[in-house]
């Protein structure tokens, strides 16, 4: 049977790589030895090329932001096409994203899996990036087990989220270095990113391999470095100025690359995004826009969209500021053809050149046929979002439909929206975006959804409510709550939530506490808190009454009301853990 080709590569021009035959020679050993699987006896001499890196891509996931950093840095790309391209490569990325199964599926189909074996063995350059990282050790639970290139010994394991630990480890946490190298030079007690579900643990028998651990829920590994072989648990290239460091360290490694100073980090830190809502105006340009409780014009003669500036300009004025993700909801539509919505997909990928922080992307993500009658699954859809710059991409009404279906008959088709993105990308890879409106009752009796308490009574001093869930930008209620809601896409597979309330959207005067308290101490994945905020005290209000992973804000910020550092110094000042 032929063997299938790997994918073409994502946004950049690929150049071969120069192959020569030449007799196997056994690259230098370290302590431990490389080869504990057997590997092809495969044989090319690497070309010397100071300026350029092999990239592998194999096609899952945005593998564009590591190609951006790369650029970035000022390193041109050489792409695998051929087992032989990985042993001619000089240095190596392996960016890994997705599922472990789905990754070695593609390494052993395509012959990659052992060049990588060879490639380690010779001790060649080489740094995985997260999956990079979790393909090397002996085998992973993840829908398996499933065996991997079988380098470090070791077995990848879930987080556990019985005890109440949020899963996925999405965020940036703190490194613990435990063995000097250039690579992590000056990185310790510094804050990365990392999103992932899996994850290796330390033993005897892989500690001679571990250059940094991170503690969530314990003591897990965060890097391995063993002579010429580096990987990372977490992303440089979406840990800002300090991943970028070290992704220098790696490609110039006779130039050490100095990390930026940086407060102490010592555990997770809340997050603080920057939520930009993008929309045509009515001269057809592409603008940064914000609602008051979803309405997005002036209240004025005019009637015009809100237009608070270009897309990418404050993407990237809000990387420089700190913040720590940066968020587009695209409200314009295009719905009738979201692969037709060339100008937002432009902005994903210049956005994804000047911003080393997550990139989600939301609007428009569902099944569609378009005017010729081609029918387009969401999966595709999701897919170029991804090629173009996204890390995260957020889902609405199409997760609400899942949901309802699910809840009525219990069963999960594999067939939405949401299940067939997590299942390729990973859940960590899929938010789910909730637009609940607060609905008073005198008693939960009255209703047979999830009602809270209110902290402050309702219009006719109802005591009670619940929040319905809407789809189509608000415009259009449907039978079932923000809890319902949650919980019921946390089992089809959603790994965060974006929780926004209608009532507060615009108001300036806080989150609505009482709904995110709920939501987030009913589920075990991420809850990003958002609509609301307009003081830098709504943010650590939020942190600390509420089990909230981030808090999101937008209108604030583009209009200069409360600048991004207030927001942190005044979270660090209470006490809160943030990336400063």
């Amino acid at each position: 049977m032929q063997q299938p080709s790997l994918p073409q590569p994502q946004g950049a021009m690929a150049t071969g790589a120069a192959v020569h035959a030449v007799p196997c020679s056994a690259g230098r050993r370290s302590k431990r030895s490389f080869q504990r699987r057997g590997s092809a006896s495969l044989s090319v001499r690497a070309s010397l090329d100071t300026n350029t890196v092999t990239l592998l891509d194999y096609g899952a996931g945005n593998v564009r932001s590591v190609r951006n950093a790369i650029s970035h840095l000022g390193f041109g790309i050489r792409d695998v096409r051929s087992p032989e391209d990985i042993l001619a490569a000089d240095r190596l990325v392996f960016p890994g994203v997705g599922a472990f199964g789905s990754a070695m599926d593609v390494l052993n189909s395509t012959g990659m899996a052992d060049a990588l074996r060879e490639y380690i063995r010779r001790d060649r350059p080489f740094l995985g990036i997260c999956l990079g990282l979790q393909l090397l050790f002996d085998s992973s639970e993840e829908n398996g087990p499933v065996s991997g290139l079988g380098v470090i010994p070791g077995v990848v394991r879930r987080f556990d989220s019985s005890k109440g630990l949020i899963v996925p480890h999405i965020g940036w946490n703190a490194l613990e270095i435990t063995k000097g190298t250039q690579l992590l030079q000056g990185a310790d007690g510094h804050h990365v990113y990392f999103v992932h579900s899996y994850h290796a643990l330390p033993s005897d028998a892989n500690r001679d391999w571990i250059s940094s651990t991170c503690n969530y829920g314990g003591s897990f590994i965060s890097s391995i470095s063993m002579g010429n072989i580096q990987a990372v648990q977490f992303h440089p290239e979406k840990s800002g100025a300090t991943g970028l460091a070290i992704l220098k360290n790696f490609l110039s490694p006779n130039s050490w690359a100095k990390v930026p100073a940086r407060r102490k980090a010592s555990k997770l830190a809340k997050r603080v995004i920057a939520c930009l809502d993008v929309r045509s105006n009515d001269k057809g340009d592409l603008v940064v826009t914000k609602g008051d409780q979803y309405d997005v014009r002036d209240h004025t003669s005019s009637k015009e969209v809100r237009n608070l500036g270009k897309p990418v300009d404050l993407a990237s004025q809000y990387y420089i500021d700190g913040a720590d993700e940066v968020s587009f909801l695209n409200i314009t539509g295009f719905r009738d053809f979201p692969l037709g919505d060339l100008p937002m997909l432009e902005v994903l990928r210049c956005a994804s050149e000047m911003v080393f922080v997550p990139l989600t992307v939301g609007g428009g993500i569902r099944d569609f046929t378009d005017a010729n009658g081609r029918y387009y699954s969401s999966l595709e859809v999701a897919s170029e979002y991804f090629r173009s710059g996204a890390d995260k991409i957020s889902i609405g009404s199409d997760a609400v439909y899942a949901a309802e279906a699910f809840l009525q008959t219990g069963v999960k088709t594999g067939k939405s929206s949401l299940e067939q993105i997590s299942r390729v990308y990973g859940n960590q890879a899929v938010v789910v975006s909730i637009d609940p409106r607060r609905v008073y009752v005198n008693s939960p009796e009255d209703v047979p959804f999830k009602t809270v308490k209110v902290s402050s009574k309702g219009p006719s001093g109802e005591e009670y409510a619940w929040y319905q869930c809407t789809v189509n930008g608000g415009r259009d209620s449907r039978p079932i709550g923000a809890y319902e809601l949650a919980k019921a896409v946390e089992e089809l597979g959603a790994g965060e939530i974006l929780l926004n309330c209608i009532d507060c959207d615009g108001q300036g005067c806080g989150f609505d506490i009482d709904l995110v308290k709920m939501v987030s101490d009913a589920v075990t994945i991420p809850v990003i808190a958002s609509s609301g905020a307009g003081a830098v005290e709504h943010f650590s209000e939020v942190f600390e009454k509420t089990n909230a992973s981030a808090a999101l804000a937008a209108g604030i910020f583009h209009r200069k009301e409360v600048p991004i550092l207030a927001v942190k110094e005044h979270l660090v000042d209470a006490g809160v853990e943030v990336r400063v």
